[in-house]
């Protein structure tokens, strides 16, 4: 699925959203659900969605939730319209990095660390991830939860679930928010997001929520809509789950040699700093490369640009967030910039 940053929705006609114009994007995680529609023509939605109830039953979702999240659901053309448009995006790497990195957002972010210091530096102790990639992650979501969709995520789903191009996948997805919502984290109304179901302020999928979203404030609900500690407590889950490190960053811009095999570019390619460093890559500055046991793979994110890019397993792991380099770059960049004096 392609999503990009829901800030850059007034820049670009929204196409649920990767940043990348020339990379696929799988989901955020794993494969899609099992549960596709059956062959032939689809029958008529009030008759589909019976069905969907009936599986909900079958799953234990209880009927006040159903009636309170489906009755009078009707499917949104203007969802269709973005699923079936998906146009590519045609920003170079550079562009993107000036729209979604500006000197105003970090400054926006460097204003969020210190209003938020004691929460961060909690968040950062108890799931061992720095503050300036939760803080980055979100800026490069929402604009810090500024720009959160205003779509209803339960018809938004039940739509692309009857009619659109991967129904399996947002049938599984829209069963997972009935599931929220039966848990009582939201009221469906205050359910809302992007077109495809991305939420709240670091726009989870509603399998991602289920997966990784913590109640961070102890009111027992997991509100990534409303409540920042929860919404940046479950950013930071899900990088620690995922095998975040904290004793080094995602990455660093480099200089590769004249002559450089273009064949080793690519998280196919791992080599210690070391090896790199006898390949003749440097750092962007020309100084040698840090003198330290990590691995790492050199990477450029765009086809034919002259940019590259020496990254870490933590890169991988914003890249399971967005499987883009574009967006994962932003992310570092912004963490960089956010973090430095």
């Amino acid at each position: 699925m392609r999503r990009f940053p829901l800030f850059l929705i007034p820049l670009v006609f929204l196409a649920a959203c990767a940043p990348s114009p020339t990379e696929p994007v799988t989901e955020k995680d794993g494969k899609p659900a099992d549960l596709g529609q059956p062959e032939g023509p689809k029958p008529e939605f009030a008759v589909w969605l019976a069905n969907l109830k009936k599986q909900a039953r079958w799953a234990g979702i209880r009927e006040e939730t159903l009636s309170a999240a489906l009755d009078n659901v009707q499917p949104i053309p203007r969802v269709l319209e973005l699923d079936k448009a998906q146009p590519e995006f045609k920003l170079t790497f550079r562009k993107y990095m000036e729209r979604v990195v500006p000197l105003s957002r970090v400054e926006k972010g460097r204003k969020m660390m210190k209003t938020h210091a004691d929460l961060l530096r909690e968040i950062s102790a108890k799931y061992g991830v720095p503050a300036r990639f939760v803080v980055a992650l979100w800026g490069i979501e929402t604009d810090f939860g500024r720009v959160t969709g205003g779509f209803p995520v339960i018809p938004a789903l039940a739509t692309l679930a009857y009619d659109g191009r991967r129904s399996a996948f947002f049938r599984g997805e829209l069963m997972n928010a009935l599931q929220i919502l039966d848990q009582g984290h939201i009221a469906p109304a205050a359910m809302v997001g992007s077109w495809a179901g991305a939420m709240g302020q670091v726009q989870f999928m509603p399998s991602s929520f289920l997966k990784y979203a913590v109640d961070e404030d102890g009111d027992g609900r997991r509100d990534i809509w409303g409540t920042t500690p929860d919404a940046l407590a479950s950013a930071a889950n899900y990088l620690s789950k995922l095998g975040w490190r904290d004793d080094y960053g995602w990455g660093r811009e480099v200089r590769t040699p004249a002559g450089f095999d273009a064949a080793l570019l690519g998280l196919e390619t791992r080599k210690s700093l070391e090896e790199w460093d006898n390949l003749g890559v440097t750092a962007e500055d020309g100084q040698p490369l840090p003198k330290r046991h990590l691995n790492a793979s050199i990477i450029s994110p765009e086809s034919g640009a002259d940019d590259r890019f020496l990254i870490y397993d933590n890169y991988r792991i914003i890249m399971k967030w967005n499987r883009s380099h574009f967006f994962a770059l932003a992310v570092g960049h912004l963490a960089d910039r956010i973090g430095s004096p």
